[in-house]
């Protein structure tokens, strides 16, 4: 059996879920797990699976969101021979599989009402009936949900069943969100950074700068522990030297000054000569003060001020990068490295 996965943290909340878990897990009883994505329900499931009498059987997981309606009660139920078109041999389903053990139901919330009705049946009598077939058979598995959706609401508006709320609910843990547990980000973004750094081959992790450890302190984190993991890996992937602090973080992996803003193409069209950039040379002098005017005495020199800025802040956002910069400002890449040599800003 592998590892178990680490659970890491040490603030308040988490530890209460982790430990209504541990508690939880000695009983035979369904469990649901409520989180946002990437909170760790699926951690959960599996400390409730390996801390159980279960602990030896088999622990099935299904992410019940990524299949479609007209399959899910056969894979969950199995199916016989002619149960449905293609279905040319008999097949158990994850119910069977997990006979003796743990099924985990991932994005239990999407299920249809078909799939919920009889779900209800193998929860309360323990028993299920092939596709296909008029045969109950009997299973013998500790059932464990995991959502991120409100499910009491989802009954309020008729698309879960009350009953079958009922009988999942014998214990619920709600994990919190990465924001709420600010004491631990920087624990998870150390373990992160050190595996990482062992995957690269380097010596060490040579730490985060100041500047990095702010941005990873004060993200929102709308992925949780997942986006967190994400962005720390590929900080040192980008980085890519072992032996200074990593300074540079790259929380949105689709930014870039050719990134598409419209989710429509024209079919066989040309491509622009210039494609558009993603900010246009007004976003980046919004950005900047411009000069007053009762302090300007002399008109060229403002303006050779107020342009120098202006590629200043553009080649900070850009990472100094030039054919990007050139891109956001409107420019050809020779106009650019003209303006630039002009401002002695080429460092060359």
């Amino acid at each position: 059996m592998a590892a178990p996965a680490q659970m890491i943290g040490s603030s308040l909340s988490f530890l209460d879920a982790v430990e209504r878990a541990s508690a939880a897990a000695a009983l035979n009883r369904p469990v649901l797990v409520i989180g946002e994505r990437g909170t760790g329900k699926e951690l959960i499931a599996d400390r409730l699976h390996r801390l159980s009498p279960r602990w030896s059987q088999t622990l099935v997981s299904l992410n019940c969101a990524a299949l479609p309606e007209n399959l899910i009660d056969a894979e969950l139920f199995g199916y016989e021979p002619g149960a449905f078109t293609g279905a040319q041999r008999a097949r158990a389903g994850r119910f069977e599989d997990a006979d003796g053990g743990t099924l985990f139901l991932d994005e239990i919330g999407t299920l249809s009402s078909q799939a919920q009705e009889r779900l209800l049946r193998v929860v309360e009598y323990g028993e299920l009936t092939r596709l296909g077939s008029n045969k109950p058979i009997s299973v013998d598995v500790r059932l464990v949900g995991a959502t991120n959706e409100d499910l009491p609401g989802l009954v309020a508006r008729g698309r879960f069943r009350a009953d079958l709320l009922d009988r999942l609910s014998f214990e619920v843990i709600t994990l919190p969100p990465l924001r709420e547990r600010a004491e631990d980000i920087d624990m998870l973004a150390l373990h992160f950074a050190r595996r990482m750094a062992a995957e690269l081959g380097w010596p060490r992790f040579p730490g985060f700068t100041s500047k990095v450890q702010e941005q990873l302190a004060t993200w929102a984190w709308p992925g949780n522990v997942r986006e967190l993991k994400n962005v720390v890996e590929r900080a040192l992937y980008r980085w890519g030297d072992a032996e200074t602090a990593v300074g540079q973080l790259v929380i949105d992996p689709f930014e870039s000054p050719w990134r598409p803003t419209s989710s429509h193409v024209l079919p066989h069209a040309a491509p622009a000569a210039n494609p558009p950039p993603s900010i246009s040379p007004v976003d980046t002098a919004a950005a900047m003060p411009a000069p007053r005017l009762e302090s300007i005495t002399d008109l060229r020199g403002a303006v050779s001020a107020y342009e120098r800025e202006i590629l200043e802040c553009a080649l900070e956002k850009h990472r100094h990068n030039q054919r990007r910069t050139a891109a956001a400002l409107n420019l050809t890449y020779d106009q650019l490295r003209h303006a630039l040599k002009r401002h002695g800003l080429l460092g060359e």
